[in-house]
């Protein structure tokens, strides 16, 4: 069993994001994180502002990445391993060129059983099963430069299994 961090309400539903660069939350993305259990931000923040406007919404579980200042991940983790029922949730950012970063994530975690690996870093979403592992990049909400589409995610933990969402922000007046 992987050393984890206590156990999370389970069943869940847990508002999953990354990347959010100091750029203002999408409206649709606050209502339907409003409704979950809890939210896991797999960092880039770059400003600790935000993770105060999402702790507003819910509870918030995150790890620092990248573009985050030194007061930013004093406060947080690079990497975090959660317990929700009979699941084990692996969080990371990730980091390095695209083309090597699920290789790097992988490894990150190789050492310990997770269930789900949630990630960020390219901006690119990524919902795939690998070798009896979730991997799970929500992309980013906010990107609109980098990333295929602005997105976050929604996971469900239960008695059913591990489900995982990719929802596309649309574009707001």
């Amino acid at each position: 069993m992987p050393k984890s961090e206590g156990h999370l309400k389970y069943p869940a539903v847990i508002g999953v994001v990354s990347d959010t660069h100091s750029k203002k939350l999408p409206s649709g993305m606050v209502r339907d994180f409003g409704d979950v259990d809890l939210i896991i931000h797999a960092g880039d923040f770059a400003d600790a502002a935000v993770l105060d406007e999402m702790s507003k919404i819910k509870d918030v579980v995150a790890v620092c990445g990248n573009m985050d200042g030194a007061s930013l991940c004093a406060r947080l983790p690079k990497k975090r391993i959660l317990a929700c029922g009979p699941y084990h949730i692996g969080l990371t950012h990730g980091g390095g060129p695209p083309k090597t970063l699920l290789d790097k994530v992988r490894s990150t975690f190789q050492e310990d059983k997770v269930d789900v690996v949630i990630f960020g870093h390219s901006h690119h979403p990524m919902n795939e099963e690998i070798d009896g592992v979730l991997y799970f990049n929500p992309g980013s909400p906010t990107d609109e430069i980098f990333a295929p589409y602005r997105s976050y995610g929604i996971l469900e933990l239960s008695e059913a299994g591990i489900r995982g969402r990719i929802i596309e922000v649309r574009h707001e007046c």
